[in-house]
């Protein structure tokens, strides 16, 4: 798996030529933030050796280099998840390649349905904390002492800097952010009334079906991460009516220029 790892990081710095500042995550229906960088170069998945492939409408599969606010940034257009069939080492393999490109900040973006009674659709959520409820783990298994002790320390999954940072811009455009702990399910079903509710009494604000083992692997490598949630459907005991993958790219694209606004800000105060 190493040799894999560094194949494709050597693929990459060959092709890109330098050490991003940042890498970026684009979930559902967040893919117009890839507008909004100085292309320099773009490299498909397909192209790319030993990358995975996606599935997913919303999820293009590039790669895309370039300038963001100054920084130099690695986006990620379309992420791979667990109930694609996928094991935790392919959906966390490009977040491993990060790290021996030498990336030390990371930036994650998710759709996630709401349980936070103050929520309403098209919030965005700054994710403070998160409970991993998926059935595998990322780091189970022999550990890759190159890139991370076998045991890691979570007490701060999202960086404090970061969100600090964040909620410094979110003031200063007069976005309403929320702040809360994402709950990782493994999906593809949207949740049950009940299991909604489940979620909100372990101590959750939204759920989603991605984000975690990315964050995980990020941690066991040493990469400081930052993550935000778009709002994209309610659920609750109380609440049951139908969802589909295209409402939720719909209130995806309704969220995007305040995700746009508080992303650029972060990266300029960063």
């Amino acid at each position: 798996m190493f040799g894999k790892i560094k194949e494709t990081s050597d693929f990459i710095l060959n092709e890109i030529g330098e050490t991003p500042d940042f890498a970026i995550v684009l979930g559902s229906g967040l893919g117009a933030l890839k507008n909004e960088v100085e292309a320099i170069k773009t490299l498909k998945y397909i192209d790319i050796p030993n990358f995975p492939q996606t599935t997913v409408a919303g999820h293009s599969g590039k790669l895309i280099y370039g300038r963001l606010e100054g920084k130099k940034v690695l986006m990620m257009s379309g992420r791979f998840h667990y109930y694609e069939g996928h094991d935790m080492q392919t959906i966390t393999f490009p977040f491993r390649v990060f790290h021996l490109l030498g990336i030390k900040n990371l930036i994650v973006s998710n759709a996630s349905g709401g349980v936070h009674p103050d929520f309403q659709v098209a919030d965005i959520m700054i994710i403070k904390d998160h409970i991993n409820m998926m059935p595998e783990h990322p780091l189970r298994g022999k550990n890759l002492d190159e890139l991370g002790p076998r045991f890691v320390d979570m007490s701060e999954p999202y960086s404090r800097r970061m969100i600090a940072l964040a909620k410094e811009v979110a003031a200063e455009e007069g976005i309403d952010a929320k702040e809360g702990v994402y709950v990782a399910l493994q999906g593809p079903t949207f949740e049950t009334p009940a299991e909604y509710g489940m979620v909100r009494a372990i101590g959750g604000d939204a759920v989603g079906m991605s984000t975690v083992p990315e964050v995980i692997v990020a941690k066991h490598q040493g990469i400081d991460v930052f993550g935000i949630s778009i709002i994209t459907d309610l659920g609750g005991p109380e609440i049951a009516f139908a969802v589909s993958h295209e409402e939720v790219l719909a209130a995806a694209d309704k969220a995007m220029p305040n995700v746009i606004k508080l992303v650029k800000g972060l990266l300029r105060k960063s």
